[in-house]
């Protein structure tokens, strides 16, 4: 006798399998033709679904220009930036002309050694972006599309030095990758009529192969927190939207302190 094994789903898994789904139908259709623009139309309405995400929502919608994003994984920290920055650069009466990515690229500090371009030896770190902009948009080839338009700019911490961006948006995610003298450099690139977004995790932090070579988040937190122009916004567990599995082998991870 052949005994059947029937698996039961819960409705949050019943869900998650659907949008995972439309997620993999959205990634891997064919890429539309670049005579086809992205235009704010083009942008799906996505709603906050923590209350750390609603107070984010708020903050950027009466006018805040500077943001902290701190906290757990997976809780939508650049999900919810990119939402509102790409938003605010498409809008026809902005003063914003693009979104700058600024990343640390801590694992190919030595890509030097690499074989192609700088592009390619960057283009790795841009994927997580490429992912939000197709769940924004549906299409997979967005984040391109609005790079070619002018509207996203990506760009590494190494290269940075007497760049001024005003009238940007500064998206500087996975701060906990910098260095002080990365931050400071990040940081001081922001220009006039420019907005700031910081995010990162302090229990993700990469720079681990030097001690000469440090995460300069405590620091940065430190400084943030004497300036009137930033709304530090700090996630937790319970903010964690990416998946039921993930949420609770987080909240285990953190109750033994690993």
């Amino acid at each position: 006798m052949v005994l059947k094994v029937v698996s039961k789903r819960t409705a949050l898994q019943k869900r998650e399998d659907s949008q995972s789904d439309q997620e993999f139908a959205i990634r891997h259709q064919p890429v539309i033709g670049n005579t086809l623009k992205i235009k704010l139309d083009h942008l799906k309405t996505f709603d906050a679904l923590t209350e750390n995400q609603q107070i984010f929502f708020d903050a950027y919608k009466k006018g805040s220009y500077a943001f902290m994003l701190m906290g757990s994984p997976g809780t939508g920290k650049s999900f919810i930036s990119l939402y509102h920055a790409i938003a605010d650069v498409l809008a026809k009466d902005t003063p914003y002309k693009k979104l700058v990515i600024i990343r640390s690229s801590v694992s190919t500090r030595d890509s030097g050694f690499l074989p192609g371009s700088l592009d390619d030896k960057m283009s790795i770190y841009e994927e997580p972006y490429k992912q939000i902009c197709a769940d924004l948009f549906g299409r997979s080839d967005s984040y391109d599309r609005l790079k070619e338009q002018g509207y996203i700019e990506f760009l590494s911490t190494s290269y940075l030095r007497g760049t001024t961006f005003n009238d940007a948006i500064i998206f500087f995610d996975e701060i906990q990758n910098a260095n002080w003298s990365e931050m400071k450099t990040v940081i001081g690139r922001t220009g006039t009529r420019s907005k700031v977004i910081l995010s990162g995790d302090y229990s993700q932090n990469d720079l681990t192969k030097s001690r000469h070579d440090q995460s300069g988040f405590k620091e940065l937190h430190k400084v943030v927190e004497r300036m009137a122009e930033f709304d530090i916004i700090n996630f937790t567990t319970d903010d964690i939207v990416r998946s039921s599995f993930t949420k609770n082998f987080i909240i285990a991870c953190e109750a033994l302190d690993l």
